[in-house]
């Protein structure tokens, strides 16, 4: 019962929790990222360059070469296009992560700054000894008068 309690502990944690939900938006924004390369960058690719970026090169020394079924043709060949698309992705996901880390590192140094002036502008409470020292000074000011 106690690995059962532990769990649940570990499972409920924020930073779990978090985690989890940082995997199920990542997941979805690589489905976004994967459409704009599919849909937008790979055309205008093949606009400039005059070639199919999802193109490949069939292995000549194979056997199978110079068969014509695409099936087959794919077994044997180098699909550079999927790999230059999955390169695009990573470039735009790292880009895209750099700059929501580096915005956040700038808001979380924002906030220490801010809470550091305030603590820094707040007057700091006289210790012990010169509130004594206070107290005596005021009784012997009201036994002068």
């Amino acid at each position: 019962m106690g690995l059962l309690k532990e769990f649940k502990e570990f499972a409920l944690k924020g930073n779990v929790v978090d985690m989890a939900v940082g995997v199920i938006i990542g997941g979805a924004f690589g489905g976004i990222v994967g459409a704009l390369t599919d849909d937008f960058i790979k055309p205008l690719i093949n606009s400039f360059g005059g070639s199919e970026v999802a193109g490949s090169i069939v292995l000549p020394w194979s056997s199978l070469a110079s068969s014509t079924d695409p099936e087959v043709l794919a077994t044997i060949s180098l699909n550079y296009g999927h790999f230059i698309s999955q390169i695009i992705n990573f470039l735009i996901l790292a880009i895209v992560l750099f700059i929501i880390i580096k915005s956040m590192n700038k808001l979380v140094a924002l906030g220490k700054k801010k809470q550091e002036e305030e603590a820094a502008a707040a007057p700091a409470e006289p210790s012990d000894e010169v509130k004594l020292l206070t107290e005596i000074k005021d009784l012997l000011k009201e036994q002068k008068k």
